[in-house]
């Protein structure tokens, strides 16, 4: 089913080339602005986990953490969002994963390649994620916290499947703007499904090899129909969306113990009625 490629979006701003790109002055700052988001996150962690999470407040969080509350909330807008420190920079990692992919690469291994700044981001402090885990099983605020998280990323890889496809051109009997919506979705479970049995088992196995696994299954249900038979197209920048910003996000509804192969064959057969 061939179809125009959907023209590339206006390019991010970049640093100018004649400065040498990202200074050494901000890169430092940058840094520093992450040690403190972590040191604060650790703070609010221990607290939550020896007086609850509805006992503590945000002023014994700097406290613990050695600092002013107006410096807690330079970082944090609430108490909630301080445990989860790196999902902003790391979204960034993944949407630059996507800019620079190869314009001959399948997006969906684009895609696969993006999310793992995730995985990576949990696997480098495995104690850290696994109380992390505990904490948003109990508490609903933090669950529903980890949630908007994740749909952030669900809407960056959508964004970026979405623009190998002219979405204008849609007519009856095309579906690949829905396969494309489809597969981010079935990317970004297969991730939270290995994701989640790791924590189980508290950080210990190889995540990386369970996650090559999730995706080949994932390619195996879609990888031939994403792209097919098209030329490479310009690549779009892959943006970053503001916690907020109204966007369509594709649901999918799964019991969290349902083996992956029986989540993707679920799906396959959906999109063939």
């Amino acid at each position: 089913m061939s179809q125009p490629v959907k023209a590339p979006r206006t390019q991010r701003n970049r640093s100018n080339p004649s400065d040498g790109g990202e200074t050494a002055g901000s890169r430092r700052a940058a840094a520093q602005r992450l040690t403190m988001r972590r040191k604060l996150a650790a703070a609010a962690m221990e607290l939550f986990a020896t007086q609850g999470y509805e006992a503590t407040t945000v002023d014994e969080i700097a406290a613990r953490a050695g600092v002013a509350r107006r410096t807690f909330f330079r970082h944090f807008r609430s108490k909630e969002e301080a445990i989860f420190p790196d999902h902003d920079d790391t979204l960034v990692r993944a949407a630059a994963v996507l800019d620079a992919a190869p314009a001959h690469e399948n997006p969906l291994d684009t895609v696969c390649r993006g999310i793992k700044e995730v995985m990576r981001m949990y696997a480098a402090s495995p104690a850290v994620s696994v109380e992390r885990y505990r904490l948003t099983r109990e508490v609903p605020a933090l669950r529903e916290r980890e949630i908007a998280s994740v749909a952030r990323y669900e809407r960056l890889f959508t964004r970026y499947l979405l623009g190998h496809f002219d979405e204008g051109a849609h007519h009856d009997g095309d579906d690949d703007p829905l396969l494309a919506e489809v597969a981010a979705s079935a990317v970004v479970t297969a991730h939270n499904h290995v994701l989640r049995r790791w924590l189980r088992a508290r950080g210990e196995g190889d995540v990386e090899a369970q996650l090559d696994h999730a995706f080949a299954i994932v390619r195996e249900t879609f990888g031939t129909g994403i792209g097919a038979g098209r030329p490479a197209p310009a690549r779009p920048a892959a943006s970053v969306s503001s916690p907020g910003e109204e966007e369509d996000v594709v649901v999918m509804v799964a019991r969290t113990d349902a083996p992956l192969g029986e989540v993707m064959r679920t799906i396959e057969r959906a999109l063939k009625r």
